[in-house]
């Protein structure tokens, strides 16, 4: 029996699965928020107190690098260890893994079910092809697949703290705009949960797109301004076009460093895409904007062209904790 959870800036996806079930199939779950505890083992803990199911393993998929058994989460106060997790959990300390996010996601696609993604582009996938992975979710994650002669073989990055680089004028000036509040612009800060606030407050002062006072004090007001923000860039009869402004950025955005992944990596088995943010600006995503702006790439725009997208809008990351903590490998072939 496994414990396995995704512990994200945001919230924290806690399962029990068993080797019998696989890592598909939790047979109890739990989502909390994650600032709301000191650290993960508090949660861990309350929810296996609650289940009363004891478990002789677990796996965690943490958004930050983990070195040496190791992790101090991007965008959390929490340092994890493998070492007392396992003495405060009372689990073989063999049996205690930690993993960055994103190659947990990676673990993931190779037992992806159709139902657990959204083509964007069907495109050609090359047999045996590098995948490519990126996710917007509170920071922005990458990761990607090779193939080792057997099946694939995913490999953490930490690729969304590589330096923003602007496609366009207006981008141009969001960079500007960015160089005044930080030292360093990375993708994350305007390619994620907490980068779309800084897009919206650019083309608010600087590029000054209107929006009526009643939306403005409700995205000023909520505690989660991302999910505002995208809330009124698709809310019919009254959307905010500064909001629909400020998703299509992130998109055009997404779209370009999604195309920078599969050319650095080769991603002609496939591009997907996963996160919440992915999820929540979905209709966006779908929009032929995207692949503009994901196969601006020059020379290399036909083979751009080829390469499968695909959105993940199941927790991937929980299903990939539990597929590397129950040791569970599955041949892959991208379709």
């Amino acid at each position: 029996m496994l414990i396995a959870g995704d512990i994200g800036g945001t919230k924290t996806d806690l399962a029990i699965f068993s080797s019998e079930a696989g890592p598909l199939v939790p047979l109890a779950q739990t989502k909390v928020h994650s600032a709301d505890y000191p650290s993960l083992q508090v949660i861990v803990k309350e929810f296996l107190a609650k289940e009363k199911q004891p478990v002789d393993r677990a796996c965690f998929a943490v958004a930050g690098p983990v070195i040496g058994g190791r992790v101090k989460t991007t965008n959390l106060p929490w340092v994890i260890e493998e070492n007392s997790l396992a003495q405060d959990l009372n689990i073989n300390r063999q049996s205690v893994h930690l993993l960055n996010d994103l190659e947990a996601i990676a673990h993931a696609v190779p037992i992806l079910r159709p139902s657990d993604v959204e083509t964007i582009n069907p495109g050609e996938a090359v047999p045996k092809g590098a995948i490519g992975v990126i996710a917007p979710g509170t920071g922005l994650g990458e990761s990607f697949l090779t193939w080792d002669g057997s099946h694939y073989r995913p490999h953490s990055s930490e690729g969304g703290h590589a330096d923003f680089a602007p496609t366009d004028e207006r981008q141009i000036r969001l960079l500007e705009y960015m160089l005044k509040k930080f030292d360093h612009v990375s993708f994350e800060h305007v390619c994620s949960g907490i980068g779309i606030p800084n897009i919206y407050g650019f083309l608010r002062d600087v590029e000054r797109i209107p929006q009526e006072s009643g939306i403005t004090s409700l995205i000023d007001s909520a505690r989660d301004q991302t999910a505002a923000i995208i809330v009124h860039a698709f809310d019919g009869a009254n959307t905010s076009k500064l909001c629909a402004a400020t998703v299509d950025m992130f998109v055009s955005i997404l779209a370009a460093e999604a195309g920078n992944v599969a050319v650095k990596v080769l991603a002609t088995g496939g591009v997907y895409i996963a996160g919440g943010v992915a999820v929540h600006t979905l209709a966006a995503l779908k929009e032929p904007a995207f692949m503009r702006s994901f196969k601006r790439k020059g020379r290399f725009s036909d083979l751009m062209a080829r390469i499968p997208i695909r959105v993940v809008i199941s927790p991937a990351g929980l299903a990939g904790a539990a597929a590397y903590g129950l040791k569970n490998p599955v041949d892959f072939k991208p379709s």
